[in-house]
This record gives C-alpha cells, structure tokens and sequence, in this order.
C-alpha cells in the first residue's frame, strides 16, 4: 500500500534537529491496477518458536472478504476494507509444520501461501575423524533433527579449517552423518564441518593426528584349537601395517562373560584357561592400536566351541529303600548327580558294585545304562557295603558309598507318625538333633498314590534340625509321608517319621450318624469311626454339629451362630477332638421339629452343608405329669364324685324324707290347703337319743305366747323346742322320776298344723298352740332311745326324767350319727 516519507537530520554532537523535509508519497499496491489480493510476506520458512504479522492487500478498489490460517493457531487480526493484518505468535511444528494462508476479496479473487515451520541448525554432535587403514579418513558426526525437508533440509560441508571454501568429501546423513577423503602423505589434519538451512548456520572443528585415530577392522577367520579345560582362539585381520592387540570374549554356559587380553602384541591368538570339560562355550574377538589406543575395532563373527571330555569329578548321590522279604531284603538303590557332581562328558554307564562286610567274599557289580538311575538287589541279612560310579568316555567318577546294616528286629517300625503343615514355599519339618550324625537325609514320594512312587531324597549338615520340602509335583489335598533319617559313616538309621499336606483340603464325605436319642430337650448323636486313611486330602481336626428349628433362628445356649449362604442362621457346636464319636445337644424346646447334621473338618475347612438329618423332640413328660396332677387327676376326683354323688351325699349328708313323696300323704282326708298332711303316730322318728343324768337338773319349761324357750337355748338353735311331759311315756310303766327326752326337729315338717292332730301333744300347751297356730311349725316328738345300748336300763330313769325333755334340731344328726 502506499506509504508518505519525510526527513530531518541532526549533528551527533547537537541537539537541534533540522527541519523536515517535504512528504514524498510512494505509491502501493493500493493504488495499481492489480485485480486480485496479495499475500505478505514473501519469506517462505519461519523459525519454531517466533511470532509473524501477515498481510493481505486487496486489488485496487476492492475490499478483503476472508483472511484465514490453517491449522488453526491463535492469531489477533486487524482489519480495514481494503488490508488486514493477522499475527501468529510462538509458531511450531507440533501443528504440523507448514502454515497455509488464505485472502480472499469481494470479487471472488483469491491468493494462497505456504510457509515452513522449522528449526535452525545446531552445532554438530559427536563430530571425531578415524583411519582403518592410514590411507582414508573418515569423519563422522551425529544428525540432529530440523523439521525441515528437501531444498529446505540442513546442508552439510566438510572442509580444511584453512579452506573452508573447498570442500573434502560429500556428506551422506541416512542415520549418523559420514564423510571420507583420501588422506595421501599428510599426517595432521584440521577439518570444519558446516550445517546450513535457511534459518541458520553452525560448524564444528576437529583437529587430529592420523597415527592416532586407528580404528582397525574386526579380525576375521576365527578358529579354535580345544582341549578339556582350555581353548586356544586363532583369527586374522587385514591391516598387517599396525601394530594391534586384541581381547577376546567368552560365555558361559550360565550367561556369564569373560575377558581375555592377549599378553603379545600383534599375536593373532590367545589362550583361555580354567575351562570345564565337555562345555560349550562362545568366543569372538575384537583388536585395537597397540601404541595409540583410540578404540576397539568391531568384534568378530561369534564362534561356538566345546571343550573335550575329562573325568567326572566329584560324586553321585544315592540312596535306598529296604523292603523285607522272606530270607532276606529287597534293596532298591538310587541314584542322582547333584551340582556339585560334573560327569564332564556323556555318561554312558553306572557301575553298582556290593560286598559283604563280615567276610571277605567276592564284591559282586552290574552295570547300567545311562538312561537309568535305579536298580533292585537282593540282599541277605549281613551287613553290605554299596558302592555306586558313573563312566564316561574318559574315565570313572569317584565311588559313592552306602551301608546296608544287618537285618534285625527293628522297632523303628513302631515310630509314631507326627504330623506337619504345609506353607507358601512348601512342607515344613523339623526333628530332634542328634549330635552323633553327621548329616541327615529325609526321602519321599512325590507321587505317593502310585507305584513306583518317584522317591525323593535331600542331604542337610549335621547342623540342621529344619527344612522346607518343596516340590513341583506337591499338590494340596494329598497326603505325603517323609522319613528322617540320621548318618554316620554312610549308615543311615531311621529317627522320625512324618506326614503331611501342602495344603488341606476339606473333607470327601460327612461322618455317618448311626444313632440318635432324643429327649424332650435333648438330641444325643453317635457316628462312626471317621476313616483317616491315606485318600483324605486333610487331618480330620474335629467334628462341627450344625442344628437349626425348622420355622425361625436358633440360639441354643452354648452355642456360636453360624449364617449359610442363604442368610439363613444356623447354632453351631465344635468338637475339637476327633476321636469324640457322640455328642449331646441340651436345651431343645419340645415338641419342635429340628434339622441338625454333624459335619467333620480339617485344615483345609469343612465341606458346603447340603443335607440336613430332620428330627421332632417329644413332648415333656414331667410337663405332662404335673398337668395330670393339676388337670386330669382333679377331673377324676370330680368324676367320681359325680357317679358316686348319691353315696356320697347319703355319708356326708343324709337325705331328709321328703313328705310329699311319702305315701301316707297320698290320701285326700290329710290335706289342708292344698298342703299335703303327714300323720305322725305313723312314722318313726330318725334318731332318739337319750342325754345325761346331767341335764334333768336343768328342766326348762316352755313358754307358749313367745314360742321360744324361757332361757337360752343351749343347743344355739332358735327352732328348738325344750318342755315337760307328764305323758309323755304313756307306753311304759309309769314312775315317780321324772325323765329328760331329746326330740328332733324336720325342717321338712313345716305344715302349720293345729296341735290338737297330734295325740302326743301336752295337755298344758294345746290352748297355746291353738292360739298361735299360723305361726307354730311341726311340734318335735318326744321318744325314748331306745336304740341306745343303755335303753332297757334307763326306763326308770326316763319315768323320771320326763318332765324335763329337751328337744335338738335335727340339722346335728349328721354329727350325733357319726359319734352314735
């Protein structure tokens, strides 16, 4: 766009400034007669990391429609009509690195530019010059990463630090950067290499000697010359002006690398020494200048080699199981190489050779192939000496010795198998040491189910009183047995014995309840002998009683809950030994239905409770007891008395005669008012009794306006009528005495009858009664007793007596009956 300049100047030792000079007006691309907008600026490749103002102008008279930067970055636009301006700050290449700029205006004019992110080149890495044969150099140096390609990408120079201007060689960069020269006679060199792309330039020198930067060739045609503890490594290279010396490297079998420098410069071989026999190992080798060590050339094509066969060293580990048969043993014997035993070749036999040790008698031996490691030998009950070598191609091992001792009666037999646990690593044991051995060996089946058994054995110092056995062949749920044995001498005698699980598992099957007593509140259980033989995959450690009622939760005094998958609560007994065959449940409810199962656990736990024994207690006895005393025997006593009422109302209480169902009131004439009218002199009286002789001293007479006796009534009756006769024993011998009489009085005799009916009546007390007839009851009767034993004695007395007559209500009978 168009742009107006002035000017002034100024003195540089003054402070006045000259006047400004006239605008003078350049004209834009504002004001051409260019039609489409235009893109600034023109530079195509911007540095990471700067910031950049870009401008559009549109063509003349036109007015920007679109100015825009993909990939989106921040910007800050600035707009008029016809120029906009945007700013792009802190560019990089993370967004991909080229920026494309759109302008578009109204007239659908259009202009595009790229422009490349990249990074200016830094200063050469790792930049070193090296000869491989004193005639070529060679300079390298590491290439850094500028994230800009082709005609953009760094440019690398190689030249005299003197002359940078003629270039050595052409660099190539496909990873690590190179160059190389012919280097004729000249010895010491001064080189630069220069890096250059449009956002910079750096350069590094190097300065070196040639005889310095040797850097030989891997050696080649590597061989080997073995024997059985050491190998002689050959090899060639090419450079025969330099003088070199060389290091090998070997490996292990194990992995382990070794170092050997040749002691002789320029020797093209070396001696490795302290080899095992009959082992494989790998070699190469690598060299370096001898005078000016810079580095170690490349390291040679590895060379695989084996050393030859030697003796085997050291000796195998045996061991044996004695089987007792008729006329001797059965001697199986095994063998194994431990670490510390090196066949240093092929094992092609074992030789197993046995002797008697009580007389001199030929040694006997077989031998073996090598595929096996065990053998059966029959032994008589002597003492034997054992001796088993393995061969190889070379020679034999040493011996490995082993005493049978003669067969006796040998309570060890008897032992008590005690028991062990299993852990995460394996079977711990220990055992009582004892200081006359030397070492101790401990042996078992891996596979104890099956036959053979695949024995095992481990050797522990005399110091030693404990052990993990491990396995890969262990697993839980199987019982394993071990035997300790201690050895002096190569004589082993058997000290403990063991069994045990890696882990337990529970139980196969639940104990088998062969009988169950029940009480009213109690449930006896009596099982089986639980079978703890080899096959159960734990120690049973007890029994667990599991008891429940049908509808609702148990909580048995004693007892611990135990909650089921199903939320439902069961109580919970524990029997701790097992050898306990029965147990009581106590304080059941009776007459309830329970469900109880008896279950047997081990380490491992116990099995899922499936199913339940179901049983119903009985009523309570006693509670049925004290509800007959209480309920039935009361109701018998009831019963009873109710069938036997009438007897026991005639004992305890007599019937009194009813006189409506008398028949003498069965005629019309003995009415009156329509009550029925007994007739005395017809009917004889329940009871007479006669009193004392005390009791006619006290006559009383009666009085007949009150109807009630002149004194008390000494009898507590109100109805009792007390008088005197005259005529009263009109049927007997009349006497001077007068005589005392006890009448009774019938309640049931209550007609308001007039005294003049009864004949018996005292001629003195007929006007009184007939006075007072509405309220005179039944008159009582006057009788002798003559039911008493005394009667035919006392007619005298009752002559006399008969003024004084006393009458009792006959509401006593029942007393006076039970004392007459």
């Amino acid at each position: 766009m168009s742009h107006a300049v002035r000017i002034r100047s100024k003195a540089e030792t003054s402070k006045i400034w000259s006047q400004w000079s006239l605008w003078e007006t350049l004209p834009g691309l504002d004001t051409s007669n260019r039609s489409g907008p235009q893109i600034f600026p023109k530079e195509k490749v911007l540095a990471e990391g700067s910031n950049i103002t870009l401008c559009c102008i549109g063509g003349k008279g036109q007015t920007i429609k679109e100015f825009s930067v993909y990939p989106t970055v921040d910007v800050v636009k600035r707009t008029k009509s016809q120029v906009r301006l945007l700013t792009v700050g802190n560019l990089s290449h993370d967004k991909g690195s080229n920026i494309h700029v759109y302008c578009s205006d109204e007239d659908k004019g259009s202009h595009e530019a790229a422009f490349f992110v990249g990074k200016p080149p830094d200063t050469p890495k790792d930049f070193s010059c090296q000869t491989q044969d004193m005639k070529r150099v060679t300079c390298t140096w590491r290439k850094e990463e500028t994230y800009l390609y082709g005609r953009n990408s760094p440019q690398y120079t190689l030249s005299k630090t003197s002359s940078q201007k003629m270039a050595l060689c052409e660099a190539s960069c496909p990873e690590q950067c190179s160059c190389s020269w012919d280097i004729g006679q000249q010895r010491i060199w001064n080189v630069t290499v220069t890096v250059e792309n449009p956002l910079g330039k750096k350069s590094a020198t190097d300065v070196f000697d040639v005889k310095h930067r040797v850097y030989p060739t891997a050696p080649f045609q590597v061989w080997e010359d073995c024997r059985d503890t050491e190998m002689t490594l050959h090899w060639n290279y090419k450079n025969t002006e330099i003088e070199l010396f060389c290091q090998t490297e070997v490996v292990q079998p194990d992995g382990k690398v070794e170092l050997h420098n040749s002691s002789v410069a320029d020797s093209r071989r070396v001696t490795v020494r302290g080899l095992r026999p009959h082992t494989e190992y790998t070699a190469r080798v690598r060299c370096a200048a001898a005078r000016h060590f810079w580095r170690w050339s490349e390291w040679s094509q590895p060379l695989t080699a084996r050393t030859k066969e030697g003796t085997p060293s050291g000796k195998l580990d045996i061991w044996r199981e004695i089987t007792p048969v008729f006329g001797g043993r059965n001697v199986t014997l095994f063998w194994k190489q431990t670490p510390s035993f090196q066949a240093n070749g092929k094992i092609i036999s074992y030789e197993v050779t046995w002797e008697k040790i009580e007389d001199d008698s030929q040694p006997e031996s077989i031998s073996f192939s090598s595929v096996y490691n065990s053998t059966r030998i029959f032994l008589d009950n002597h003492s034997y000496r054992i001796s088993v070598m393995a061969k190889n191609n070379v020679n034999f091992s040493l011996p490995s010795i082993l005493i049978i001792s003669r067969a006796t009666d040998n309570s060890t037999e008897e032992l008590k198998e005690g028991q062990v646990n299993g852990t995460d690593d394996g079977i711990f044991l220990s055992w009582e040491p004892r200081s006359i051995y030397d070492s101790y060996i401990i042996d078992w089946c891996n596979f104890p189910r099956l036959q053979p058994c695949d024995l095992q054995w481990k050797r522990f110092g005399p110091n030693i009183s404990s052990a993990v056995i491990s396995s890969a062949a262990f697993v839980p749920g199987v019982r394993y047995k071990f035997h300790i044995y201690g050895s002096v001498a190569s004589r082993a005698s058997l000290l403990e014995k063991k069994i045990g699980y890696l882990k337990e598992l529970p139980p196969h099957l639940d104990p088998i309840v062969r009988k169950v007593d029940l009480t009213y509140n109690s449930v006896t259980l009596s099982w089986d002998s639980y079978l703890t033989n080899e096959s159960e995959p734990g120690f049973v450690r007890g029994y667990h009683v599991y008891v429940s009622p049908i509808q609702g939760n148990c909580n048995l005094k004693g007892s611990k809950k135990h909650i089921l998958s199903d939320e439902s609560e069961l109580c919970k007994y524990t029997i701790e030994n097992p050898e306990e065959k029965r147990y009581t449940v106590k304080h059941l409810m009776p007459n309830t239905k329970y469900k109880i199962v008896v279950k047997a656990f081990t380490g491992g736990g116990e099995t899922p409770i499936v199913n339940f024994r179901y049983i119903d207690t009985p009523y309570n006895s006693n509670m049925l007891y004290f509800i007959f005393l209480l309920v039935i025997v009361p109701m018998l006593v009831a019963a009873i008395c109710h069938w036997k009422m009438k007897w026991v109302k005639e004992w305890c209480c007599p019937v009194i005669p009813s006189p409506n169902k008398s028949k003498v009131l069965s005629f019309k004439e003995f009415k009156m008012d329509s009550e029925k009218v007994l007739k005395i002199n017809d009917c004889l009286p329940d009871t007479l009794a006669v009193d004392s002789n005390a009791d006619a001293h006290n006559p009383v007479t009666w009085s007949p306006v009150s109807s009630t006796p002149t004194e008390d009534n000494t009898d507590g009756h109100n109805s009792s009528w007390i008088y005197s006769s005259e005529n009263v024993a009109r049927d007997f011998p009349p006497t001077a005495t007068p005589q005392t009489h006890t009448c009774f009085e019938n309640f049931a005799y209550s007609s308001p009858l007039g005294a003049e009916s009864d004949p018996y009546q005292i001629p003195e007390t007929l006007e009184a009664g007939k006075i007072n007839q509405a309220v005179v009851l039944y008159q009582p009767q006057c009788y002798i007793d003559i039911f008493h034993e005394d009667a035919a004695s006392a007619i005298r007395e009752t002559g006399e007596r008969k003024n004084s007559l006393k009458y009792i209500s006959q509401t006593d009978v029942c007393w006076l009956g039970g004392r007459l």
